[in-house]
């Protein structure tokens, strides 16, 4: 079989599948699972093009990582064939361990457990698979390899992660604000003292992505609309875990509902069953029990299954004191209450923050070269207010509530 393939990314034009192996590891379960993931969640409530999912994303990170490799070469970087080959599969294999609709359910589900830890798990799981072969690519996204800025190339504030994401997200939303300039960033890539940083003449590519991302963050990732429709299903899965106890008529699919009823005295992350029933999970285990969830004898489940399958989303406001929010909080509960609605208010009326961190002063910086030899964190290497304003953490808090109209 010839397993030099060509795909046809709809962002960056025909991706190479650069080796054998890679070429296996795609054809994988673990990963052609990814096709059944979301990248967005649920913004396509807003945005209608956002139906991309984690597996274009994560070709689309490994070409990246591959541009980004030849680059380095080109400066006078020694880097093999092995090591390219293994931070190519690092970041094509980071994201594993998403669960459905990506950040959406990430605590929902699975209370506690990130993402990351799972894909680790996964990743060591290949590794047996294929005969210890992704032993370099797990100390690389591990940050244990000893040449570091492979590491940060994977998981960092400037990494390939955030490049691709960013550049798709902008490409299928619509959102033209997000654009950023992945090429030129990459170009301006170095390694100095085994760090990754980029040339002082790319502050200005810095400066557009940091503003890129803050953009992107409000307009798509933090979104109202789609933080109304993350309350809603958030709901209704906290609703079937504690108040649904007969497992047998919940209305989940047989995936999930082992999932959320798996006896973690007996079990963890790293346990065979677990990763059976992981692996099967996709946004349409969601779908198939939303859909059923509108059948259900519970009448709050039935009717938070019904109004989101048709988009009656939630209303949201949010509130600069946290004060005001729990009054009002309490008044539409009351309301509710007075009204003689037969739903649980406390499904109906939710609260939540939010954060929106572009930029992280002292937490894995950005690192400029600069002409005289220098090194130093782009807060200090540019002139640029905006910078310096991006590394502030805004914080929100919200009320969602149900619209009244829609239980008349």
């Amino acid at each position: 079989m010839n397993k030099r393939k060509i795909i046809n990314d709809p962002v960056y034009g025909f991706i190479n599948i650069p080796t054998e192996l890679i070429f296996e590891l795609i054809s994988h379960p673990y990963f052609q699972r990814l096709r059944r993931i979301r990248q967005l969640g649920l913004a396509e409530f807003v945005y209608t093009g956002a139906t991309h999912t984690r597996f274009q994303h994560a070709l689309g990170a490994m070409y990246l990582m591959g541009q980004a490799m030849d680059v380095l070469r080109s400066k006078g970087i020694e880097i093999s064939d092995s090591e390219k080959e293994s931070a190519q599969i690092a970041i094509l294999l980071h994201d594993l361990g998403h669960g459905p609709f990506s950040h959406v359910l990430e605590h929902s589900i699975l209370p506690n457990v990130a993402h990351e830890e799972i894909s680790l798990i996964l990743m060591n799981r290949l590794n047996v698979t294929f005969d210890n072969k992704l032993l370099t690519a797990i100390e690389m996204f591990k940050g244990t390899y000893y040449r570091p800025f492979f590491n940060q190339l994977i998981s960092s504030q400037l990494d390939i992660d955030r490049l691709d994401y960013l550049h798709r997200d902008s490409f299928f939303t619509g959102v033209v604000e997000g654009t950023i300039g992945v090429e030129r960033i990459i170009k301006m890539m170095c390694v100095v003292d085994n760090q990754l940083a980029i040339e002082d003449k790319g502050i200005l590519s810095i400066d557009n992505f940091l503003n890129a991302r803050r953009i992107m963050y409000w307009q798509v990732y933090l979104h109202k609309t789609s933080i109304a429709a993350e309350v809603m299903l958030k709901g209704m899965i906290r609703l079937v875990r504690t108040e649904l106890t007969d497992t047998s008529s919940n209305g989940c699919t047989n995936t999930l509902n082992e999932l959320l009823n798996l006896n973690w005295t007996e079990h963890t992350i790293d346990s065979d069953k677990f990763i059976e029933l992981f692996t099967d999970l996709d946004d349409v285990d969601l779908w198939a029990s939303i859909k059923n969830w509108q059948n259900s004898g519970n009448a709050t489940l039935k009717f938070l299954a019904s109004s989101f399958l048709n988009r009656n989303l939630f209303k949201i406001k949010f509130y600069p004191n946290q004060i005001d929010l729990e009054n009002e909080k309490l008044s539409r509960i009351q309301d509710l209450k007075n009204a003689g609605i037969s739903h649980n208010p406390d499904y109906l009326v939710q609260s939540g923050k939010i954060s929106n961190k572009a930029y992280i002063a002292g937490n894995s910086t950005i690192k400029i070269a600069m002409k005289n030899g220098e090194i130093k964190d782009i807060m200090n290497a540019s002139d640029l207010p905006t910078i310096k304003a991006l590394s502030n953490i805004v914080k929100k808090s919200y009320l969602s509530w149900v619209n009244p109209l829609y239980l008349r």
